[in-house]
């Protein structure tokens, strides 16, 4: 039996054990909704409907981990939702709408992720979080966006945050060429990769912050999605990152790795967080 598939029995196994369990958790969170994460002095119609965030968090714990969890839909649909499997596992999940092509344009999206990010990192410790302890993840186009927020710091830079104080990137199923709704803005073909500005990769740096990434099997992932991957991998580890870890989840396609995804999110921040109990 292959390592890759033992892993994906692994992963199935604990999500059921896991899910079992959840019964006998307790349930002292709270779910503020469409919090605006925008100036005051916003006038931009658009914007002021979608730049809105939920934020689930304990409420009898204090100086606890915050997940930004950015949603998929190819950066032309879907909504906020805080995932099932990051509930009740002792952290914050703060999930965040953004606007969406072709009603807006490149770079709207990633500088309303910038923004969302900026708003967590100002705004946690008035909810008990530690803004020290702060992971950005997310599926598929939400992918993109934590990876371009994370890499390129002039989207943070903007607000006077330092990227490198992000404490994870979690991708799954992000694209780390430029992105294909972007090439569609542009007028370019699906099929042929494009890497420019807006894509992640062009951003790779010797000091990214711990970075996991995790996509579907090969086979059953979107086109060149885990190739595309395992070339970000190569190239941050060429460049001296030693944190990062890379996960092709066998038997998974690029919807159904979405949720053992998230529970590698939460093996993530147990490794790496500074918050305590």
């Amino acid at each position: 039996m292959s390592k890759k598939l033992i892993l994906s029995l692994c992963f199935l196994l604990s999500t059921i054990a896991v899910i079992t369990a959840q019964s006998s958790i307790g349930s002292n969170y709270t779910l503020k909704e469409n919090i605006s994460y925008i100036s005051n002095s916003e006038k931009d119609t658009y914007k002021l409907e979608r730049c809105k965030l939920d934020i689930y968090y304990p409420v009898d714990k204090k100086n606890f981990s915050t997940v930004i969890w950015f949603h998929g839909g190819g950066l032309e649909g879907g909504e906020k939702g805080i995932p099932d499997e990051l509930k009740n596992k002792g952290i914050a999940v703060v999930a965040v709408n953004y606007r969406l092509s072709p009603r807006a344009k490149n770079p709207a999206y990633i500088e309303d992720a910038a923004e969302s990010v900026a708003w967590v990192f100002n705004n946690i410790a008035s909810f008990g979080g530690n803004p020290d302890d702060i992971y950005i993840a997310g599926h598929s186009a939400g992918g993109y966006l934590a990876l371009m927020v994370g890499l390129d710091k002039s989207y943070l830079n903007k607000y006077n945050i330092d990227a490198n104080r992000i404490k994870g990137l979690i991708p799954i199923s992000g694209q780390t060429n430029t992105h294909y709704t972007i090439k569609k803005e542009r007028g370019l073909p699906f099929e042929i990769p494009y890497i420019d500005n807006y894509a992640p990769l062009t951003h790779a740096r010797k000091d990214v912050p711990p970075t996991l990434l995790v996509t579907g099997d090969r086979r059953l992932e979107l086109p060149a999605r885990y190739e595309e991957n395992a070339h970000l991998d190569a190239i941050l580890r060429t460049l001296g990152n030693k944190e990062i870890t890379l996960y092709e989840l066998q038997g998974f396609d690029h919807g159904a790795v979405y949720a053992p995804g998230c529970y590698l999110i939460i093996d993530w921040i147990k490794k790496y967080s500074n918050s305590k109990e």
